[in-house]
C-alpha cells in the first residue's frame, strides 16, 4: 500500500508537472509556521557530480527534525537526473538516486512528507519500480502532436484557461493559437497571461489579429498560416508567408510538402465528400458522425484514424471553406500539386515562381465562383 507522505509527479510536460506539484506542496505544508520549516531543492543538475550533491541534501532534509517543531514538508523540485539522458546514466547521479530511495525505504517518519517533481524517470530502475509500489504517482506527458485529434485536446486545455481568466477566443483565433503555442502546458500559460494583459479589462474576446501580433509565429505555425490563407482565399497573405519562409532560407519543396499540399487535399476531400451528400458543417460530432456512416467505398479513400474510422477534423476545418471552390478546380489543384513537386525536384525552374503560381491559379478559381 503507498506511503500516504511520498508523493512523486512526473513526465514529460514540465509546466503540468511544475504546476501539479506546486499545488500539491502549498495542500500539504503544515499550516502552522512558514516556508523556513520547509525544504525546497533545485533539483535542476548541471552533471553527474551535482545530481549526487542534490541527493545528499535531499537525504540531510530527510532526516533533518523541523526547525520550529511539528510537520514539515520536503520537495526536490524539477529533478532532472532520474531519466535516461547522459547525466543521469552516469554512476555519481545513479548513486545518488539509490540513496534517496534507500532513505526512503528506511522510514521518513510520519511528520515529514516527501514531494519529488521530476522530468522524467527511467522506469526500468529499481528506484521507479519502488515508488510505484510505496508512493502515490501522478503522470503528466506532453500530447502526442503525431496522433489524430490532438490538436481537440489542446483546445479544450486553452478554453480551460481562457476560463479562468474569463477570455474567450474566436475559432479563428483558437485554430492559430493552438497550431502556434503546440502541446506544451507552460507555453500555453504564458501565452494566455500575454494575452490577458495585452486585452486588458475591457476587452475579454481574443481576435485572430491579437493573437499574431502577440503569439511568435513557430515554423508549425508558420506552415499552419500558409495553408489557412490559401484555405480562407486570402491569397496576397498566403504569397506573403511564402516568401518570409523562402527569404528565411526555408526549402520550397518542404513548403509545398507540409502546408499547400496538405492544405489543398483537405479541400479537395471535404468538397468531395460533400458533393453527394449534405454534410453539417456548424458541429464537428455531428460532421464526423455522417462521414463514419457513408458506405465503406465510400469513406476508404479519405483520411483515417490509426484506431480506425475516418480521420474528420482536418476535413471539418476545411469543409465550409471548400464550397467557395469549384470541384473541378480543386480537383485541378490537386494534379498542379503534383506538377509544382515534380518542377520543385527536377527542373531549374524558379521555386518562388513554381509556389506562387500554384497559389494564384487556385485562387483565381474561387475569384472566379464568387462573380
Amino acid at each position: 500500500m503507498p506511503a500516504n507522505n511520498i508523493y512523486v509527479i512526473y513526465g514529460t510536460d514540465d509546466g503540468a508537472c511544475a504546476e501539479a506539484a506546486l499545488k500539491l506542496f502549498n495542500k500539504l505544508k503544515p499550516a502552522v509556521g512558514d516556508d523556513f520549516a520547509n525544504d525546497i531543492i533545485d533539483g535542476n543538475a548541471d552533471n553527474a557530480e551535482h545530481a549526487h550533491d542534490i541527493s545528499h541534501e535531499t537525504i540531510q532534509a530527510l532526516q533533518t527534525l523541523p526547525f520550529f517543531g511539528g510537520g514539515k514538508v520536503v520537495w526536490l523540485k524539477r529533478a532532472t537526473f532520474m531519466g535516461s539522458d547522459r547525466t543521469s546514466e552516469a554512476e555519481r547521479a545513479k548513486l545518488g538516486v539509490e540513496a534517496i530511495k534507500d532513505t526512503l525505504s528506511a522510514g521518513i517518519g510520519d511528520d515529514c512528507t516527501f514531494i519529488l517533481s521530476a522530468t522524467g524517470i527511467d522506469k526500468r530502475r529499481s528506484f521507479y519500480k519502488w515508488v510505484k509500489n510505496n508512493a502515490t504517482l501522478q503522470e503528466h506527458n506532453k500530447l502526442d502532436t503525431s496522433k489524430d485529434g490532438w490538436q481537440e485536446q489542446v483546445g479544450v486545455m486553452v478554453q480551460k484557461r481562457a476560463r479562468e481568466l474569463d477570455l474567450n477566443f474566436t475559432s479563428e483565433a483558437m485554430e492559430l493559437f493552438v497550431m502556434l503555442a503546440g502541446e506544451d502546458t507552460r507555453q500555453i500559460k504564458v501565452e494566455i497571461n500575454k494575452l490577458d494583459l495585452f486585452l486588458g479589462k475591457d476587452r475579454r474576446t481574443v481576435e485572430l489579429d491579437d493573437i499574431r501580433q502577440m503569439v511568435p509565429l513557430s515554423r508549425a505555425g508558420l506552415v499552419f498560416e500558409v495553408g489557412r490563407a490559401v484555405q480562407r482565399r486570402d491569397g496576397v497573405r498566403a504569397l506573403e508567408l511564402i516568401d518570409q519562409q523562402l527569404d528565411r532560407g526555408e526549402s520550397a519543396i518542404a513548403i509545398l510538402r507540409a502546408s499547400l499540399i496538405p492544405t489543398i487535399r483537405n479541400l479537395f476531400m471535404a468538397r468531395a465528400a460533400g458533393e453527394n451528400m449534405k454534410l453539417p458543417m456548424h458541429n464537428y460530432n455531428a460532421f464526423s458522425d455522417a462521414l463514419n456512416r457513408l458506405p465503406e467505398m465510400d469513406r476508404a479513400w479519405l483520411p483515417q484514424k490509426k484506431a480506425g474510422g475516418v480521420n474528420a477534423y482536418p476535413l471539418f476545418l476545411a469543409a465550409k471553406d471548400a464550397q467557395a471552390f469549384p470541384y473541378p478546380a480543386l480537383k485541378k489543384s490537386m494534379e498542379s500539386c503534383l506538377q509544382a513537386d515534380h518542377s520543385l525536384v527536377s527542373s531549374g525552374l524558379d521555386h518562388r515562381m513554381v509556389l506562387h503560381r500554384l497559389v494564384v491559379e487556385l485562387m483565381s478559381t474561387a475569384q472566379q465562383r464568387r462573380r
